[in-house]
This record gives structure tokens, C-alpha cells and sequence, in this order.
């Protein structure tokens, strides 16, 4: 007889999630996250560019999530992967997370999709007033959404505050994910250099 007949598996380590609105600064973190010491899930299918120096550490297979594409989080524990904050409520609820949920000013994030889109030579269908309301709803949804999932653990991080000094928050990050880290490398890729879509004041 089989000795493991009825037993329940070990617990897998939480899959680290990434997430937040676009261009809130999520590949900034997922390399940070990389630098740390920690695996990421990415199939680089999408290279670095003018708009993302570092990468994009993106995995195609998040957005087909929703089409029941979930076999792959099996392998994903301790693990980092990015999610946009669109596309959390399609992670299995079998297994656990550990969120790290970029927030960015609003304004910012307009202005940095306005010029990737230029660089691209798109233009948006929708103008920044509409765009920003949707994203201040989708964030009012999500947010509690979160709060109600047993699973999940979030900590939000400040893009803007982490660019003025990452140390301590790569040191809460190492504690939030309760993993070693190696925060000094973290602390070392927010880079001023790369702000470049501060909102204008007045």
C-alpha cells in the first residue's frame, strides 16, 4: 500500500506577486526583486527598451489566466511573478500570495504611458481625465477586494518614496516576504535617472 495514500501535500511557499497599475513602477520592482537573490517567472518574450531600460519581466501566460491558464503557479511557489492589479482576482485561490502592490502618482503614471505611446506611435483613444477616473475605480474595487481574500497578504510601496530612498523599503520588503534578501543590491536600482515623469506642479 502507499505509504503517502491520504496524505495531505506540504505546504507550498506563497507566490510573490508583483502588482499594481501599469507604469507604476512594477518592473522597477521586479528587478529589484531579482537583484535580491530571488527567482523570478518571466519568459522574456518582451525586451528591454527606452521605455523599460531594465526589462519588463513580464510572463504572457498572466494574461491568459482568466482563460484557465493557471497550471504554471504550481511550480511558482517562493517564486516572484508580475500580475497588473487587473488581473489579480484570476489567481487560484488554492494557492497563497504575498503582494507587493506599487502605488504611483496618478499623474505620473498618465504622463509615462502618454510617452511610451509616442515612442510607439500610438496615440490613446481615451483622453487622461477618463483614464484617470477609471484607474481611481478600478483602485477603489481592488483594494478592499484584497482585503477580503484569506490567501493573500499585501504591502503597499510608494514608486515616489522609493525613488527618494529605497533602503528602508527594500529592508521591509525582506520582512514582509520573510525571505533572505540581499537589500543593499535591492536599494541600489530605483534610480532618479529613470524618474523622468515627476507631475508638473501647478
Amino acid at each position: 500500500m502507499n505509504k503517502l495514500f491520504g496524505k495531505k501535500p506540504a505546504p507550498q511557499k506563497p507566490i510573490i506577486v508583483v502588482s499594481g497599475l501599469p507604469r507604476s513602477g512594477t518592473s522597477m520592482m521586479m528587478k529589484m526583486m531579482a537583484e535580491g537573490g530571488l527567482s523570478v517567472v518571466t519568459d522574456e518574450l518582451r525586451s528591454a527598451d527606452e521605455d523599460n531600460p531594465n526589462g519588463y519581466y513580464e510572463l504572457e501566460a498572466v494574461k491568459q489566466m482568466s482563460a484557465g491558464n493557471v497550471a504554471w503557479l504550481s511550480d511558482a511557489g517562493g517564486k516572484v511573478v508580475k500580475v497588473i492589479s487587473a488581473l489579480l482576482e484570476h489567481l487560484p485561490s488554492e494557492f497563497s500570495y504575498k503582494i507587493i502592490f506599487m502605488e504611483r502618482e496618478i499623474k505620473e503614471i498618465l504622463a509615462s504611458q502618454q510617452k511610451m505611446l509616442k515612442h510607439r506611435s500610438e496615440s490613446s483613444q481615451v483622453d487622461d481625465a477618463e483614464i484617470e477616473a477609471q484607474f481611481k475605480k478600478h483602485l477603489s474595487v481592488i483594494k478592499p477586494w484584497l482585503v477580503r481574500q484569506p490567501n493573500m497578504e499585501v504591502m503597499y510601496v510608494s514608486y515616489n518614496d522609493m525613488i527618494r530612498d529605497a533602503a528602508p523599503f527594500s529592508q521591509k520588503i525582506r520582512e514582509f516576504l520573510g525571505v533572505p534578501l540581499d537589500v543593499s543590491q535591492m536599494a541600489r536600482i530605483p534610480s532618479r535617472d529613470l524618474y523622468r515623469n515627476r507631475k508638473v506642479n501647478g
